[in-house]
């Protein structure tokens, strides 16, 4: 699974071809070795937590780079390596 940010302590990581469990677009965000499951459209929790205050910082970074993050899932998805995104600390 690539990490394709990192900000804040927390990583950002894509899996590939990882579209059983969670059925749409999403990422997964590890702090501290909690892990978050985020959808790319709207930045849903879809498994996981993380603390609040970490969470918003996921979340308003989806929003910045959607459109970046949907192109690396259609990467992912096809099997090639996604490309890395700055974090909000860049």
């Amino acid at each position: 699974m690539p990490t394709i940010s990192m900000f804040y302590g927390i990583l950002i990581r894509m899996f590939f071809r990882d579209i059983e469990k969670h059925h749409l677009p999403h990422i997964h965000a590890d702090y501290q070795g909690q892990v978050a499951v985020y959808s790319i459209v709207d930045g849903e929790v879809l498994s996981g937590h993380l603390p609040p205050n970490k969470q918003k910082l996921v979340v308003a970074w989806i929003e910045i780079h959607q459109e970046d993050l949907l192109a690396d899932w259609e990467l992912t998805a096809g099997g090639k390596k996604p490309f890395p995104i700055k974090g909000l600390d860049q």
